[in-house]
């Protein structure tokens, strides 16, 4: 247990600050609420699972070997950032209402592959965390399944604050300033992916 305490707090450190996941998270949870983001919120904890064990199985030394890679991933990431950005801003100018649907589970997953801080955290988790007196296997499962576990209820908070602020967001100018003040922190992320 005292080898797993250090490990859970990184998990739920990295995965409860503020981040690309936890702005879109709070952006769903206000316009569609908690439901209607879970499936999103689950995506994020597949794709992330699927990261951690592939960078604790080794693609994270092929990835920290070839900088492109690095450079390459940073603005895939920043540029995805910026047009979910430009959307939600976009929806605001256009409509007082919501965004046309939430994401789903795909996007949530998929996402996780062009997100710097998921990659950090990954490599981190594989370069820092594995047990070494595991089989390589079971050393990358427990360290995923444990980052999984400590994400779920980091991430969901971001999401239930977005519900919590829902009765604030009904006025549709106050819903247009979240919308902005979102998509901003969305670009503000992508341009520091860029630095």
């Amino acid at each position: 247990m005292s080898e797993l305490l250090p490990l859970m707090s990184y998990c739920l450190l990295m995965s409860g600050t503020p981040g690309p996941n936890n702005v879109m998270l709070t952006t769903s949870g206000a316009h569609f609420g908690y439901r209607a983001t879970l499936p999103q919120i689950l995506g994020i904890l597949m794709g992330g699972f699927v990261l951690t064990m592939a960078c604790c199985l080794g693609l994270g030394q092929l990835f920290l070997a070839w900088p492109l890679a690095q450079q390459g991933l940073r603005i895939g990431g920043a540029l995805y950032l910026l047009y979910l950005a430009w959307k939600l801003s976009g929806s605001t100018l256009a409509q007082a209402g919501a965004l046309p649907r939430p994401l789903g589970f795909r996007h949530g997953a998929l996402f996780q592959f062009v997100n710097p801080k998921n990659w950090i955290k990954a490599v981190t988790l594989a370069s820092v965390f594995m047990p070494a007196g595991l089989p390589p296997l079971s050393a990358a499962l427990l360290v995923a399944l444990v980052s999984t576990l400590m994400g779920f209820p980091a991430i969901s908070m971001w999401a239930l604050f977005g519900v919590a602020i829902r009765r604030l967001l009904e006025r549709p100018a106050v819903m247009r300033g979240f919308n902005l003040v979102m998509a901003g922190s969305l670009a503000v992320l992508a341009f520091s992916f860029l630095r």
